[in-house]
């Protein structure tokens, strides 16, 4: 479907999806409309196609019942967002200026933008009281934050310098009411980069229990812990009150949420909601070739409908 097609069918408020993989405009009914259930579900740039505009997108995203957007880390972007109903969920100081590209290496020195190297105790400690001020400012819930690589530091010592980082800048964020999030990778170069210190949600949960505040939690990316340890209902179930957003991908291959990978995520959405989550559950993950976007986008969605 050509892109002005697709835009028309979602600014009808109702989306019904061909068996050929197509949308048309209908009256509302059956599974056309926004997807509800109990999960906030969120987005991220790259599950829509690559010709939309940043407006395409929130329209598209409100129109299928998406209520927040992460990455989005242009503040003169944010009132586009809040017009459709969309929450910039996740704010990421590593790249402004416009669209997320979703890198993961920061600008400046090296060790800058990870909370787990020293390095970090100076320029962007500042950076990171700066980010909590824009965010309090604008409503924005969460503040993504990195741990490094173990090249130069062993898990040890990278523990340690976290819990100093976040110790130093705990009380700003409860105070502004904005959520630090520090995100598990993989530490195989799949992805992300190699040797990412915070690969297992073990090492999260000793830095955060020893910080103990409730503005410094983990992004739980399971895509990531999926390639990592698995146990990934167990480990949530474990660790839910450390876990304050999640992200969602396909394994293998980070695409969407289908019978292509090898993780059952009803059954993992219907764990998230069972627990009692309040955060939000974001897709990120990039279509399968030459599948249609918008079409496994809902399809996605609708797996995590719980």
């Amino acid at each position: 479907m050509k892109r002005r097609e697709a835009l028309t069918a979602l600014a009808g408020g109702a989306i019904v999806w061909g068996a050929a993989g197509s949308i048309h405009a209908a009256d509302a009914a059956g599974d056309a409309g926004p997807i509800g259930g109990r999960l906030k579900q969120g987005v991220t740039r790259g599950v829509f196609p690559p010709s939309f505009s940043l407006e395409d997108c929130c329209r598209a995203a409100a129109a299928l019942g998406a209520r927040g957007f992460d990455f989005i880390d242009n503040p003169t972007d944010w009132p586009l967002l809040k017009r459709y109903g969309l929450t910039p969920s996740m704010f990421r100081l590593d790249y402004g200026g416009g669209l997320s590209t979703g890198g993961r290496s920061p600008p400046g020195p090296p060790g800058w933008g990870a909370v787990a190297l020293p390095a970090s105790r100076g320029q962007f400690l500042q950076a990171v009281h700066q980010g909590i001020d824009t965010a309090a400012a604008h409503g924005l819930p969460n503040l993504f934050v990195g741990a490094g690589s173990r090249d130069s530091v062993s898990s040890e010592e990278g523990a340690a310098n976290a819990v100093q980082f976040f110790n130093a800048v705990k009380s700003h964020a409860e105070d502004k009411g904005v959520t630090l999030c520090m995100e598990l990778l993989n530490s195989k170069g799949i992805d992300s980069g190699k040797n990412y210190l915070f690969d297992h949600i073990d090492w999260g949960v000793g830095v955060l229990s020893t910080v103990n505040s409730p503005r410094v939690r983990i992004l739980y990316d399971i895509f990531h812990a999926q390639l990592m340890e698995g146990n990934i209902v167990q480990n949530l179930r474990d660790h839910i009150q450390w876990i304050g957003h999640i992200h969602l991908g396909g394994v293998p291959g980070r695409h969407q949420l289908d019978d292509s990978q090898e993780l059952n995520y009803h059954f993992i959405a219907k764990s998230i909601a069972d627990l009692g989550f309040t955060g939000f559950v974001t897709h990120e993950w990039h279509p399968a070739p030459g599948a249609d976007a918008l079409q496994v986008l809902r399809q996605s969605m609708q797996v995590m409908a719980v």
